[in-house]
């Protein structure tokens, strides 16, 4: 179903030259700025959704339509044959974006509560970028069991639960206990769609640089829910394990680690990791794992210099420097490419060559919930992340556009025909249609999102976005 490796270009890019009038001390000087507007804007505001009726309501006697007495009728039904929820409610088109806050956005445990206006922020893209209904769900739970428990109770409600924000390894256990018990997708972001994104960003940047993925060595800087499940891809896609070198906050992982019976007992899903690649031949730090190595993927602490540009030096000629800690790369983009890096990728917007999973769960939600999926197994979050890396090789790669941006949006639509077909072939969806059609389906809910927001700007019912300094806001 999906292949190894992609057409092999011969001749390497060589690295890129800096931006102009681009500097580290720049590119901090942005993030400030944009933290200060967004919580002013937060203020201003006072979130980003809310929930509008979309059927028409012509009088009140429309109620005993949409209400009592007529929607017992409705109840009936699916109390006779539980699927019809998802013909005959909003069920088949909303998602729960469920968290506990114990790992916010690179801020770490800041509780359910602050974890809120990331949550939104999440409902906010799936709408806009993938035509989903998301409902922000932070849930005070203290214990794996209890978030779990909260999952199986709300199932009902929802077409699929995206798992947002939760520590490692407490959300490989949940994951894999709500996909084990739901018919629903379940699916932890930080997990896969981060996974995926990389995935997708290797695919091509190996492309760019004359590299095949069975050969080059590789070294990951953390060992947490993104780079534990992109370990499993990578080999799934043909990497060697053992030249693939996984670096925690410990050193290297290997199989000789004095805390591996530790690791054994209470995160399992490392110690796997660190028996089958055994350290990609290789102990000490991350100096020692990047020496020598064709590609480093952070996800780890999000604090620019946690890799050294001395350590790119190190790397083979024409390395690639994938820097995806949010909201605060590894280290900055400018100080890789002076460092020599061919390709250089963070998890951010603003910066050319976003690797981010909001390029992937958009798609992935939109086309699981097109087929009625009842899972989303590796195939379709390889299926995802080889689609995405196909559109922008279509559109030309360069050192500057590894994948699409957001704001290239015709392609999303193809992911979620591609994740739909591949749901359909593995017989774990409930609709049965072509990828064509199951494209027209995917662009014609993709795009209405966009629509409505320009009408409701245009009049005047979305407040325009205010120029700075921001008015204060009447009392409501």
């Amino acid at each position: 179903m999906v292949e190894a490796t992609r057409p092999r270009t011969r001749r390497p890019a060589p690295p890129s030259p800096p931006l102009e009038k681009e500097t580290a001390e720049a590119e901090a000087n942005q993030t400030q700025a944009l933290s200060d507007r967004a919580v002013r804007l937060a203020e201003f505001y006072r979130g980003k959704i809310e929930t509008v009726p979309k059927v028409p309501v012509r009088s009140l006697k429309d109620f005993s339509l949409w209400y009592t007495p007529g929607i017992a009728a409705v109840s009936r039904e699916i109390e006779h044959d539980a699927d019809r929820a998802f013909h005959l409610t909003g069920r088949w088109n909303t998602i729960a974006v469920l968290t506990d806050g114990s790992r916010v956005l690179g801020l770490g445990n800041i509780g359910p509560q602050a974890a809120l206006p990331v949550m939104e922020g999440k409902a906010l893209l799936f709408k806009y970028l993938g035509g989903v209904d998301a409902v922000p769900l932070p849930v005070d739970v203290s214990s794996p069991e209890a978030l779990i428990e909260t999952a199986l109770r709300i199932a009902p409600a929802f077409g699929g639960i995206n798992l947002e924000d939760i520590a490692s390894p407490k959300c490989f256990q949940v994951l894999e206990e709500l996909q084990r018990r739901l018919p629903i997708p379940v699916w932890h972001d930080d997990q896969l769609g981060t996974a995926a994104a990389t995935l997708a960003g290797l695919i091509n940047a190996l492309q760019l640089t004359g590299r095949e993925m069975s050969t080059i060595r590789t070294a990951m800087l953390g060992a947490g829910a993104a780079n534990l499940v992109t370990v499993r891809l990578l080999i799934r896609m043909g990497h060697d394990p053992h030249r693939l070198t996984v670096v925690d906050s410990q050193g290297v992982l290997h199989a000789e680690r004095e805390d591996l019976d530790e690791m054994q007992l209470h995160n399992p899903w490392k110690y796997r990791v660190a028996l089958e690649t055994d350290g990609g031949g290789r102990e000490g730090t991350l100096a020692e794992a990047m020496a020598g190595a064709d590609v480093v993927l952070g996800a780890s602490t999000p604090v620019p210099g946690t890799i050294h540009p001395e350590w790119v030096r190190s790397m083979a000629p024409h390395p690639i420097v994938f820097a995806l800690a949010n909201p605060l790369p590894e280290i900055w983009p400018a100080d890789a490419r002076a460092a020599g890096a061919a390709i250089v990728a963070t998890g951010r917007s603003d910066f050319p060559n976003q690797v981010n999973n909001s390029l992937i769960f958009p798609c992935v939600f939109r086309g699981v919930l097109d087929a009625r999926a009842r899972s989303i197994p590796d195939d379709i979050v390889i299926a995802a992340a080889q689609e995405l890396a196909r559109n922008a090789s279509m559109k030309g790669l360069s050192a500057q556009h590894l994948l699409p941006t957001m704001d290239e949006r015709e392609v999303f639509p193809h992911v979620a025909a591609a994740v739909a077909e591949t749901a359909v072939e593995l017989g774990i969806a409930r609709v049965r249609a072509s990828r064509e059609e199951f494209y027209v389906q995917a662009q014609r809910l993709m795009a209405r999102p966009a629509a409505l927001t320009e009408a409701l700007q245009k009049s005047g019912l979305v407040d325009p976005m205010p120029d700075e300094p921001l008015p204060p806001r009447k009392p409501s």
